[in-house]
């Protein structure tokens, strides 16, 4: 077994072993707490430009299994208690290793994540270094910033993907770092979707005449897509359109409103959200280090708010015909609980009221 490290930017060292890809990686560090989901978690374009820490003590059980990947491995590393070298699973295609080593991510097991998941609820998330060698200088991973990283996730051209059974609505998906059970969500209620860059522009997206408009997940800091803002400005009152996750944010910042870095961020399959609409609290899948500042909004009603801590989790614009949410209700492992807000973007693109 060959020793690595991993170096908080504060000096901190914690020592494992190293599994996956040989090359070292600097990345910002976060911790998500799902008990399964470890390969839509590898897969999720939403991790771009972070090291990842699996609370839930041992991964790699179930092995890999390519059916169920979200989209492609961004991750710049990936760190956890204990990994299982003999996975079995009826449709375990191959190894967490192998999978690692062909992704060129490095890995590293062994390590406290119960200290490790402490010192960031305590401090906030922080750069981290996954490396063979306690580098001399850490002015390298104190630096660090994720930048630039919905261009670098986003498809680079359009695909369309038919409708299960009848075509009765054609939207167009623009890809923030999309997850693939988006357009599944969507071609199951009978909707044929066209995917687009990040790039695209607003009159790009109308020149087909979609019957509606999804804005996906993606990684990063929200405000730094200015180019995209811009765009859904243009698009907001023109189509029915339902954000999710940073097309959550961006929609927010579309309309003026503002957002802001979490301590720690919402990471896994268990965060409770309210709905101000009635009396139900849904268990959700999320994933994001920023949210809403809901008291920031020039137009549209907060409806969901975080049951932990009461941050914004979703937001409707009846005047145009827009609502987002903060978590992701096509999650893929669940839970299901929200699955309905694809039902709901369907009667918005009926005509009908939310």
């Amino acid at each position: 077994m060959k020793k690595g490290y991993l170096v908080l930017q504060d000096g901190q060292v914690f020592e494992g072993f190293r599994f996956g890809g040989p090359a070292d990686a600097v990345g910002e560090l976060v911790f998500t707490t799902g008990m399964c989901g470890y390969i839509e978690t590898l897969t999720d374009p939403s991790y771009a430009g972070q090291i990842v820490m699996q609370t839930y003590p041992l991964i790699g059980n179930y092995g890999i299994i390519p059916e169920d990947f979200e989209g492609a491995c961004c991750v710049r590393g990936y760190v956890v208690r204990e990994w299982c070298e003999e996975p079995s699973n009826f449709r375990c295609q191959g190894d967490l290793d192998a999978f690692l080593k062909a992704q060129g991510v490095p890995g590293l097991w062994g390590v406290d994540t119960r200290e490790l998941t402490r010192i960031i609820r305590e401090h906030g998330v922080m750069n981290a270094a996954i490396c063979e060698e306690v580098p001399a200088d850490l002015t390298p991973v104190r630096t660090y910033a994720v930048t630039g990283v919905v261009e670098a996730v986003t498809c680079k051209e359009p695909s369309v993907h038919p409708a299960v059974g009848e075509e009765r609505f054609r939207v167009s998906l623009l890809d923030y770092g999309a997850k693939r059970n988006i357009v599944r969500e969507l071609q199951k209620r009978g909707c044929t979707v066209t995917v687009l860059p990040a790039s695209a522009g607003a009159e790009e997206v109308l020149a087909s005449n979609p019957d509606g408009v999804m804005l996906s997940n993606g990684p990063g800091d929200p405000a730094e897509n200015t180019y995209q803002i811009e765009q859904i400005k243009k698009l907001l009152g023109k189509v029915p359109l339902f954000g999710i996750c940073l097309g959550h944010q961006l929609t927010a910042l579309a309309v003026g409103g503002s957002t802001y870095k979490l301590k720690y961020g919402h990471r896994g399959v268990n965060q409770p959200v309210r709905d101000l609409n009635g009396v139900r609290t849904y268990i959700t899948s999320q994933n994001h280090g920023y949210a809403v500042d809901g008291d920031s909004l020039p137009a549209g009603k907060v409806r969901f708010i975080n049951a932990n801590d009461g941050t914004c989790e979703g937001i409707d614009y009846p005047d145009l015909r827009a609502f987002t949410v903060q978590f992701h209700p096509e999650a893929c492992t669940g839970p299901k609980d929200t699955s309905f807000l694809f039902d709901q973007f369907v009667d918005l693109m009926k005509g009908g009221d939310r």
